[in-house]
């Protein structure tokens, strides 16, 4: 069986949390702090917070950002549901931009359309986010000049993109966003089992962040409304949430992160023996911005023959090829059907998702195995 993605969990790994499990500390520790500071330095940003999903991650940037009943956020309808449920969790509503035929990123020039007639209608965003589908960064100084022309805010879901790189610097340096999210599901770039963060240059946000993760709790005297009873006291002085990560996680990911580099560098390894030996093929293969160096989380064809998807699909995982289809655009979900999205909003995210398969992709996937992928998908499209 070859999956579409699998973690890499090497003795050093686990050293590295039964250490944690012999210490004192399983959670709140000293291993999440250090994993914090591990990421932030990596990519060049001030702050990082740790919480125990991306998805949570999403939610306390939103709330940091203020966003509520009566705002928008607009994000690609071609991701993970979370990207759009982050807003409302906050009471928000959603709504979605079109995606770049050539990237599958939310497009540019769709987002500046958009944005022209959400203003003529009193209807802007507050809170655009900006996913970065396979681990490509989306064209983020574009929306971010859009940004500063409609006055909304803006989150990179990188959840697919760490170690990945835009204009030559690392993804999550949030040089043109307010918070940048990473994820560390098993099936990402490093993992951390579950797990995510949420990163910023901004004190405020961030310190924000930290109080929505932990219950809105504060120990800081500074932060409180009154002086501390005694050395034990705490107030919680926000509605937050039971967001942590443990130590037990942060010390996984803490030694994942070591070999960061190594593994998106076997990523376009991988990509480019795909790109080789399937060209030619009546598939369209990725298209990589000049601007952009992708994490490679995903590997996506789309099949020129959109009538045989089912077809390829079906045939490959009957060789236990295990691909699979990211994703289904999130506006024809049944729960967002019913607040008013059709089939045809999206023209373009629907036709990407009527020939798009992701392909086995992860650090791992030996030649032989990849070679077997390939001599599948080709007698699969008879070719």
């Amino acid at each position: 069986m070859i999956p579409y993605g699998r973690q890499d969990i090497t003795e050093n790994d686990i050293d590295a949390v039964a250490a944690v499990l012999r210490s004192d500390f399983l959670t709140q520790g000293p291993a999440v702090p250090r994993f914090e500071k591990t990421v932030a330095a990596h990519v060049g940003v001030k702050h990082a917070v740790a919480v125990n999903s991306a998805t949570s991650a999403l939610h306390i940037a939103c709330l940091a950002m203020d966003l509520g009943p009566g705002d928008w956020l607009w994000t690609s309808p071609v991701t993970f549901v979370a990207s759009a449920n982050c807003g409302l969790y906050c009471g928000a509503q959603v709504d979605f931009v079109d995606i770049d035929p050539q990237s599958y990123n939310l497009s540019p020039m769709a987002l500046e359309a958009k944005l022209e007639k959400a203003e003529k209608e009193g209807r802007l965003p507050k809170v655009v986010v900006a996913v970065h589908l396979c681990g490509q960064s989306c064209d983020m100084a574009a929306i971010h000049r859009l940004s500063k022309r409609f006055g909304f805010r803006i989150i990179e879901d990188a959840s697919h993109a760490i170690g990945g790189k835009y204009e030559g610097s690392f993804i999550g340096d949030c040089r043109y966003s307010d918070v940048t999210v990473f994820s560390f599901h098993p099936v990402k770039i490093v993992t951390t089992a579950e797990g995510g963060t949420a990163l910023t240059n901004d004190d405020a946000l961030a310190r924000k962040m930290e109080l929505l993760r932990s219950h809105g709790i504060t120990r800081d005297a500074a932060e409180m409304t009154h002086a501390p009873h005694g050395p034990w006291y705490y107030q919680q002085t926000m509605l937050g949430f039971n967001y942590r990560m443990t130590d037990i996680q942060a010390a996984l990911g803490a030694s994942q992160l070591m070999r960061l580099d190594q593994y998106v560098a076997r990523r376009h390894e991988i990509a480019a023996r795909y790109n080789v030996a399937l060209a030619g093929l009546s598939l369209t293969l990725p298209w990589q911005h000049t601007e952009s160096y992708s994490a490679y989380h995903l590997y996506i064809v789309r099949l020129q023959c959109a009538h045989r998807q089912r077809e390829v699909f079906e045939e490959l995982r009957a060789k236990e090829i295990l691909v699979n289809l990211h994703y289904v655009p999130v506006h024809t979900q049944p729960y967002y059907q019913k607040m008013g999205f059709q089939l045809g909003d999206f023209p373009e995210a629907e036709k990407y998702y009527s020939e798009a398969i992701s392909l086995p992709m992860y650090p791992t996937l030996t030649d032989s195995q990849q070679d077997s992928v390939i001599a599948a998908l080709r007698m699969a499209l008879n070719q």
